[in-house]
């Protein structure tokens, strides 16, 4: 299970939301699975069917998690018109095995999905995801 308190939900749908019609994309980062701090990155794909962190954002942000001893709990990115679920491309770039990814669904903007995903050698399996 995967827990995330709701103010770190609210951010990462208003990103996705302000980022559309593209995907948006961001880290979230913690300790012992406690969320600490989620990181937006630019989506350099600028596109609304993939997304690549700038790498120079991730670096910056792998360096101030490993300065404070946090590490990467989870990738996020949006689906701006089809649901949350993994995408062969998104199956293709998971390269981070221990993280989660987190996709936000912008299919119906009123009743926005957010659901949760490890991606391991290709397979993917649902993980519950707990908003608090």
């Amino acid at each position: 299970m995967f827990y995330l308190e709701k103010q770190f939900a609210d951010e990462i749908i208003a990103h996705a939301l302000e980022d559309a019609p593209n995907e948006c994309c961001g880290i979230v980062a913690g300790v012992n699975g406690e969320v600490k701090k989620l990181y937006r990155t630019t989506n350099t794909e600028h596109s609304p069917v993939k997304y690549n962190i700038d790498p120079q954002e991730l670096f910056q942000a792998y360096k101030e998690a490993e300065e404070k001893e946090w590490e990467f709990l989870a990738f996020y990115h949006s689906h701006t018109a089809s649901e949350a679920y993994p995408s062969p491309t998104d199956v293709h770039l998971a390269a981070w095995p221990d993280c989660i990814y987190i996709i936000v669904s912008l299919m119906n903007r009123d009743t926005t999905v957010i659901r949760a995903f490890k991606i391991v050698d290709g397979q993917i399996q649902e993980e519950e995801l707990q908003i608090i």
